[in-house]
């Protein structure tokens, strides 16, 4: 009996479960770039060029492992230009008995793959993904019935689950978060080592000239990509941030920094979330780490934290919140995305830094993400569905299931409270403690009022009394609301009227 074994752009995994019970001589594995998955927002041109330079290196991965491949690439003259066309491309040449797959990241996937069997006449499998902790079915019965879905209890189960940094059921160092430990700014550090950056081998290179040549007027540039496209080079990479910057990642997690957008971050989000690392294994790595005296214990956790977490629990809520969870807009925020997102071109040095970088590098740290391009939209009440298409644009490690609730629920705060307990919004003062954006900035974080004053100022008051009624309850809201009280009504008109100006500016 001879299948079809689709296996998606975001699974390039020897261990996922469509490749369970694969006959090698029978069977044949589908891989296909199709225009439909490229254009169904404007990607970054090096989140294409990282996807299928990594598709095709597994590609050859499976081959040399003696599987059966059929391969399409973007610019082959018979591309169907979709998964079901492809699919039924290889069934017309292949005529198989039946088709398998691992179930799809997104609902908009998931939606194809369900009707596939009817399109192409084939019966379908669509198995589990596996490569997560915990299954949709799992999470809905963690969720269900909670009056309140708060990531920290759901990731003390994730913890209990995988053993990871515990001591019996008490977690190892007597708490389960150490995140009051990993909040101090950074300072430039010319001693820090440098992250890896992979060469662009002859296969990367005639991808880059294709993504060049197709997707010229997307988002960013091609220039200096240096991403891992195989697994052992994704390795590599793991390992360089275990010895080299996790030791000091816990700390400085929350800072920024004008001239070094890493930091000690670990740059494997691409990895994980394309298949080329697993994460629990991530997971073990600095779990050991710790053990071996290598990295402090808030480092490690912090790092663990964000990925069996964050991770897991933003596609738990991907899944339970259905996919009408796009729509949320808590606030009724409708003003179009600035035009200074896609240009960098703006005098506010915070933004101008991380959107350029972003164009450079497809790439932000959550801080940057969250703090800076997230908070300034949620400020200036920019349309959460338009934030959202354009984190999922800009970013390589972005995939719908884990970036549309990092920006509808966390970021915009726009299902008002179903994932957190407070809008992430912050004045410049924040900014200004947490990075040096604005020492080389034209407006001041000092100021709240005049023509040096930085815009997240006036912003981040005049959001607070334009939401009131619908914030006023939240008890981790309480202090700035006091402190509004406490201005004068002079004070208050202003700094509204200063902010109705520069969003009538920004329109």
């Amino acid at each position: 009996m001879s299948r079809l074994i689709l296996i998606l752009g975001d699974q390039l995994s020897p261990s996922i479960s469509s490749l369970d019970g694969v006959d090698k001589e029978q069977d044949t594995l589908l891989l296909c770039e199709v225009m439909a998955e490229a254009t169904y927002v404007g990607h970054h041109k090096k989140k294409i060029a990282f996807i299928f330079s990594a598709m095709r290196h597994f590609a050859e991965e499976l081959r040399e492992a003696g599987y059966r491949v059929r391969y399409t690439t973007i610019d082959d003259e018979d591309n169907a230009g979709s998964f079901t066309g492809e699919v039924r491309r290889a069934v017309t040449a292949i005529d198989p008995l039946a088709i398998c797959v691992t179930e799809a990241g997104e609902w908009r996937v998931k939606s194809e793959l369900e009707s596939l069997e009817g399109a192409v006449g084939v019966p379908v499998e669509i198995r589990p993904d596996t490569r997560f902790l915990a299954t949709q079915d799992e999470f809905r019965d963690w969720a269900e019935g909670r009056k309140s879905l708060t990531m920290e209890y759901f990731y003390r189960e994730m913890r209990r689950k995988t053993g990871l940094l515990m001591q019996g059921d008490e977690p190892v160092g007597g708490r389960w978060n150490f995140d009051a430990e990993n909040r101090n700014p950074a300072k430039p550090d010319l001693l820090r080592p440098k992250h890896l950056v992979v060469e662009p081998d002859e296969i990367t290179k005639e991808v880059l000239g294709t993504v060049e040549a197709l997707f010229s007027k997307n988002f960013g540039t091609l220039k200096n990509f240096g991403f891992a496209v195989t697994r052992k080079d994704a390795e590599r990479v793991m390992t360089s941030f275990i010895e080299d910057f996790l030791p000091n990642f816990g700390a400085t997690q929350d800072a920024m920094l004008q001239d070094d957008p890493y930091l000690n971050h670990s740059l494997l989000s691409f990895y994980i979330n394309s298949g080329l690392l697993d994460a629990l294994d991530v997971c073990k790595a600095a779990e050991r780490a710790y053990h071996e005296g290598a990295a402090p214990l808030n480092a490690v956790e912090g790092f663990i934290r964000q990925i069996i977490g964050w991770r897991e629990y933003m596609r738990g809520i991907y899944w339970f919140a259905g996919p009408d969870y796009v729509e949320r807009n808590f606030f009724g925020n409708e003003r179009p995305l600035p035009g200074f997102y896609w240009t960098g071109k703006t005098h506010m040095n915070c933004m101008a830094t991380v959107i350029r970088e972003t164009m450079e590098n497809a790439y932000a740290h959550h801080i940057q993400r969250l703090m800076i391009t997230g908070n300034f939209a949620l400020l200036a009440g920019i349309d959460p569905k338009a934030v959202h298409q354009w984190y999922l644009e800009v970013y390589a490690d972005a995939y719908e299931w884990v970036e549309l609730p990092n920006v509808v629920g966390m970021s915009q705060f726009a299902d008002g409270g179903f994932l957190g307990t407070k809008p992430y919004a912050a004045s410049g003062n924040y900014i200004n403690r947490m990075s040096d954006y604005c020492g080389t900035c034209r407006y001041d974080p000092k100021e709240r009022l005049g023509e040096n004053a930085c815009p997240f100022n006036a912003l981040y008051w005049d959001f607070l009394a334009r939401n009131r009624d619908k914030l006023k309850s939240n008890h981790r809201l309480a202090q700035p609301y006091a402190s509004w009280a406490r201005m004068s009504e002079d004070v208050r008109h202003d700094l509204r009227a200063k902010a109705a100006s520069f969003l009538a500016r920004l329109s």
